[in-house]
């Protein structure tokens, strides 16, 4: 395995997932844990050290023991990790003169040969992605310059017999055109199996439920979406007779939901399953809320004081499981280092109070939703079950900003039905990561049947996507948008004008609250 120590970038499960996608088992533990005394040092096989938001020049920035050089194991730094090789080695790191983000062209040094530029700078040159203020301005002894910027002298470092590599871009993230390559060259360098697939990650998940639940009773929250339903087959698989779903029919559905998620579950996978309707309960809460914050830490809340209500009336229950991903985690809170920002709370990260009754499991907390349905592939859940696109746990409420009434959920749930029926009939469905509607909480003057209208927008988007953690908005025909556009507004009453975003995550995120 490959061992990552994060130092709190946004995009450090992105380097999980590129080395994962080599077939390569890899954890993530934070810089401040005693890494030398960690159980999973002994596995390693060499350690990648993530990039962060610090700079290795502040006197309390993170950093790790210098024993890690006598591991006698492949080391790779990635931006601030690559800083701190250096800073640890006796190097110098000083304030970039100009600072590199975004695209940048790096170019290969001629004069020093290494396996780990193996098949890359084909004509000499490399696109990578750059973020950083800081920059290595000497090397420490034993290391050579690899690749260059016009801005820095050292874009790629190394030190062939200690195997210590260093990149200031970050060959995680796809905006490095070979980005993965250079990742691939470095397991290599390790000479690192590749056997973690997704027959032995989803054996491994069995195992780990089974050891962690044990005998006692579990009660799995189904939103409907693939998470939540990959988590509940998880753990029919390993504890069969002690597991017990709960939906929620909370008002902040799509269209039909509700009545899919109760056939799929009692009548296909034949998985006890209660449906709880509390429509009433959430809107009533949820009354007079603008605030996206507090919206999603209600919903978080009344989700856990439904389950916990049942989780009585069932008797002896222990745990409750989540289908939560990595990327709702990352921009929640930091669980793999404490210098991650946090973006937004999501409802079963950030909402859940802080006591409960009830011990979480959360078997994908580490994976990405592609990860994730490959995991359903495996548990033989069905294909248009699987290529469904993601729905948040709080539902419609954060696609309607402003506060939420019934009325407006109602308009927002038609037109979001009749844009991802556009998409199914023009065979785009399956072309976008995501497709949503957001019910704008202004209303606009509108022209129909020669009478003055004053009433709803509405935003279509949709974007492309591999992991979530980063997105472009997708592109349509003109005829398409045209088409879908006169949909809505001739069978949704209340709605006058549609709009299209085109933001990409980031700046933006995906969803809109």
């Amino acid at each position: 395995m490959i061992l990552i120590i994060d130092f709190g970038s946004q995009v450090t499960q992105l380097i999980a997932r590129r080395i994962r996608e080599l077939s390569v088992y890899c954890e993530i533990i934070p810089w401040d844990a005693d890494i030398l005394h960690n159980k999973s040092i002994s596995e390693a096989k060499a350690l990648i050290l993530s990039g962060g938001p610090d700079s290795t020049r502040v006197k309390k920035s993170p950093t790790i023991s210098k024993r890690i050089f006598d591991l006698n194991i492949p080391i790779l730094g990635i931006c601030y990790g690559h800083q701190l090789i250096c800073k640890l080695l006796g190097g110098k790191i000083s304030k970039s003169e100009k600072r590199e983000f975004g695209k940048t062209m790096i170019r290969r040094n001629s004069k020093n040969q290494s396996l780990f530029l193996k098949d890359l700078f084909k004509n000499n040159i490399e696109e990578v992605w750059m973020s950083h203020g800081d920059a290595v301005t000497e090397l420490p002894e034993g290391f050579v310059e690899l690749a260059s910027s016009a801005t820095s002298s050292f874009s790629i470092i190394g030190d062939a017999a200690r195997r210590v590599f260093g990149v200031q871009f970050h060959p995680e993230v796809f905006h490095t055109v070979n980005g993965k390559k250079f990742l691939e060259n470095f397991v290599n360098i390790a000479n690192i199996n590749r056997n973690w697939t997704p027959v032995k990650i989803t054996e491994s998940l069995i195992e780990k439920l089974k050891n962690e639940i044990g005998d006692e009773r579990v009660i799995c929250g189904l939103s409907g979406g693939v998470d939540s339903t990959v988590t509940a087959l998880l753990l029919h698989r390993a504890i069969k007779n002690s597991l017990t779903c709960i939906f929620v029919d909370n008002g902040l559905l799509r269209k039909h939901e509700a009545n899919q998620i109760e056939f799929l579950f009692k009548k296909h996978f034949k998985i006890k399953l209660k449906v709880v309707k509390a429509k009433n309960l959430f809107l009533q809460n949820l009354k007079g809320v603008s605030n996206p914050e507090k919206k999603r830490k209600i919903i978080g809340k009344l989700f856990i004081n439904v389950f916990e209500r049942e989780a009585k009336k069932l008797r002896n229950i222990s745990f409750l499981a989540q289908g939560t991903l990595y990327p709702d985690v990352i921009e929640s809170t930091s669980v793999h280092g404490k210098s991650a920002a946090t973006i937004k709370s999501h409802h079963n990260v950030g909402g859940l109070p802080k006591k409960m009754n009830l011990k979480l499991v959360e078997p994908l907390k580490t994976l990405f939703k592609d990860e994730v349905r490959k995991i359903g592939s495996e548990l033989n859940l069905d294909k248009t079950f699987l290529d469904r696109h993601p729905f948040p746990g709080p539902g419609l409420a954060i696609r309607c900003p402003g506060e939420i009434t019934e009325k407006k959920l109602s308009l927002l749930r038609e037109a979001d039905n009749i844009f991802l029926e556009q998409l199914r009939r023009h065979k785009l469905y399956n072309n976008v990561w995501q497709a949503l509607v957001i019910l704008l909480p202004v209303k606009s003057v509108g022209v129909m049947g020669d009478a003055r209208t004053h009433e709803y927008s509405c935003v279509l988007r949709a974007v492309s996507s591999t992991d979530g953690m980063t997105a472009d908005f997708s592109y349509f025909k003109r005829e398409f948008l045209s088409e879908t556009s006169n949909r809505i507004i001739n069978e949704v009453k209340g709605i006058n004008r549609v709009l299209f975003d085109i933001t990409s995550k980031p700046p933006g995120t995906i969803e809109w609250e």
